[in-house]
């Protein structure tokens, strides 16, 4: 039995945003639920009348209503949710309109501003009918390539607010894999910044979006946007470097100044974002979402993890990860975002810490790297953390001990709940609940709705054991279609080639006893020596315990008709792989994991490859040892240290 570390007391359930949407749903459909399983159950076996519930609860803010809450196509993927509707996305995350605080926001450097939801909302006005005046209407594409700041925030609410679709990236992608999303979408208007700041240095931007301007032929308009400063800077930047067609963000503004938000009507299916793939197996596939990710966000954000008006949320995150996406949608609940630009370690690991501390942050979500990371520095913040109350943690599997970690030393007295789901549904299949234990290393519970199961490779659903996680049912917020993708074969072979008309997603996944779930990684990284299934998380939470490790990356290489194990090691400055740590780490995984995952070979490596989202990438290693293509390497932060795992002679041999 995984007995819980925090349990909310009988009070704080009585008062939940979940116990009292329960109730509201009791009422509505006349019968009681004994838990949040019955809950759950009764959410998936009437998954249309739960949205359309949810949608009256919220309350979606609508000009028309629906006609139907669910209308089930000839696929899963051309299934739609309430049809017939009129709304607008913008004006649902900008709903509250008085002086409470919408976005506080902090940089590396130490700066910080605030902005009011009437602000917001004034700002909002005057760029969107900037906008309009360039002749952007429904369904243009305006691009962010943009740090983490408010203006970001402005941009996107602008564009949604006249029906044009918002896409982001972060400004450390350089212009080749700025180029593969941007290039693929044509936007019609491009939002930057004149610069941005990352661990203590200034980088400008002006040279990087000439470049990309010549590549993006439809663009009207460059809007550069005043990178927040501890420096005395005007607040228009200096545009001669950037291209003909541009424009400062605060002119633009400034030229339709007090302009309030007309909000175009659209329907259900209108785009709203588009989000792309990591492209580490080629080109970034482009995910059109509509008003759903909203509706779903709202669920995750009000029930799961029990966001208030005037709540304070901080997310590590950048503009290139859907947690931006995610964290901004807290505006509908009449919450502040609390915004972070920057290196998370620099000057020194306390550095969020102190942000969140200075500004009584309620809800602080990062991923599971930082979480480790801190660990494995036996890192202890001294920071007074009384106001906060939860902790978010995703982007890879958490394992136990980085649970005990946190309320270990960071504190006891909180709820800490990893999520799971991607941004492929741009939200979460598995996430927290203020109602139910947290348990070390899972995920409290599947997300309302989700009609989740675990299948085996056969296609048949699990009771037990590990396998493939699937989602039997549609959802508001799968991609509406993808982007130059006509006969939706791009659609289909992502999620519907493995199981027909079931969403397979890609995790290795397990739900528990309790009804939370395990992740133990992705599916394509999966070891099968000896023709057995295993995952990769157990093998990474045993080897992040080791001191001599600073990070690690296992494959299963193709050999001789089977597959073997094959463990790369990054180790500390100063400490090497001796024979005689190696026959120490084998020893440690055969009697802490599993004989099956002892690998055949260990190797020591300089670096391990990760995506910009801080994911490493197995499938990059697996390719490059066994000689294959590595497409669209610029999808790495660190690509250059694959060359390092091609033609290795120690793979050559038994």
């Amino acid at each position: 039995m995984n007995r819980p570390l925090w349990q909310s007391d009988p009070e704080q359930i009585r008062t939940s945003r979940m116990t009292r949407f329960q109730s509201f749903v009791e009422e509505k459909v006349g019968s009681k639920f004994a838990d949040y399983r019955d809950l759950h159950s009764w959410s998936v076996r009437e998954f249309p009348r739960f949205w359309e519930l949810l949608w009256e609860y919220a309350p979606v803010l609508h000009s028309k209503s629906y006609e139907e809450a669910f209308r089930r196509g000839r696929t899963f993927r051309e299934s739609r949710f309430f049809t017939g509707a009129r709304l607008n996305f913008a004006e649902n995350l900008l709903r509250r309109e008085d002086e409470g605080v919408a976005i506080q926001y902090t940089g590396e450097s130490g700066v910080g501003t605030k902005m009011t939801f009437s602000e917001l909302r004034g700002r909002v006005g005057s760029l969107a009918e900037y906008l309009r005046s360039l002749g952007v209407s429904p369904g243009d594409r305006v691009a962010g390539l943009m740090p983490n700041v408010p203006d970001t925030v402005v941009s996107m609410l602008a564009t949604t607010s006249i029906g044009a679709v918002w896409s982001s990236c972060s400004p450390d992608f350089g212009a080749k894999g700025v180029l593969d999303r941007f290039g693929q979408i044509r936007p019609t208007v491009l939002v930057t910044t004149d610069r941005y700041e990352f661990k203590g240095k200034s980088l400008p931007l002006a040279g990087i979006v000439k470049e990309i301007t010549k590549e993006l032929p439809d663009l009207k308009a460059v809007l550069v946007s005043c990178y927040p400063s501890l420096e005395v800077r005007s607040n228009s930047p200096k545009m001669d470097d950037f291209p003909a067609n541009s424009i400062s963000l605060t002119d633009a503004e400034r030229s339709f100044q007090g302009t309030q938000p007309r909000f175009e009507q659209l329907p259900f299916d209108h785009p709203v974002y588009i989000m792309y793939s990591s492209g580490t197996t080629g080109l970034p596939k482009c995910m059109v979402q509509g008003p759903g990710v909203f509706l779903n966000h709202w669920k995750e954000l009000a029930l799961h993890t029990d966001l208030r008006p005037d709540d304070r949320i901080f997310y590590y995150t950048t503009c290139g990860w859907m947690m931006w996406n995610w964290l901004v949608s807290s505006l509908s609940i009449g919450a502040t975002i609390q915004l972070f630009d920057g290196n998370p370690f620099y000057p020194d690991p306390g550095v969020l810490f102190r942000t969140i501390s200075g500004l009584q942050t309620d809800v602080f979500g990062v991923g599971a790297k930082y979480i480790l990371s801190l660990e494995k520095e036996g890192f202890r913040p001294t920071q007074d953390l009384s106001k906060l109350r939860a902790v978010l943690s995703t982007g890879s599997p958490l394992p136990a001990y980085g649970f005990r970690y946190v309320y270990e030393s960071w504190k006891k007295d909180l709820r800490l709940s990893s999520i799971s789901g991607g941004t492929d549904l741009n939200g979460c299949f598995a996430l927290g609940n203020p109602n139910l234990p947290v348990r070390a290393g899972e995920l409290q519970c599947i997300g309302l709705g989700m009609s989740v199961k675990i299948f085996d490779d056969s296609g048949k659903p699990m009771r037990k054991g590990k396998g493939e996680l699937v989602c039997t049912e549609p959802f508001p917020s799968m991609p509406l279609e993808f982007w130059n993708d006509p006969d939706g074969k791009k659609y289909g072979s992502a999620y519907f080639d493995v199981f027909p008309e079931v969403w397979r997603h890609g995790d290795f996944a397990e739900i528990t006893e309790e009804g939370g779930m395990v992740v133990y990684g992705r599916s394509d990284a999966t070891l099968n020596p000896g023709g057995v299934r295993i995952g990769t998380a157990d093998l990474y939470t045993l080897l992040e315990t080791i001191g001599e490790i600073a990070d690690s990356v296992v494959i299963g290489q193709d050999w001789k008709d089977d597959v073997r194990v094959i463990l790369f090691l990054k180790m500390l400055p100063g400490k090497e792989l001796t024979a005689e740590f190696e026959t120490f780490i084998r020893k440690e995984i055969k009697e802490k994991v599993s004989p099956r995952h002892v690998p055949a070979k260990v190797l020591a490596v300089p670096d391990i490859p990760y995506t910009r989202n801080m994911k490493k990438v197995e499938i990059a290693v697996k390719r490059t040892v066994q000689g294959e293509n590595v497409p669209n390497k610029d999808a790495l932060v660190n690509p250059e240290c694959l060359e390092f795992f091609a033609n290795l002679p120690e793979l050559q041999v038994d």
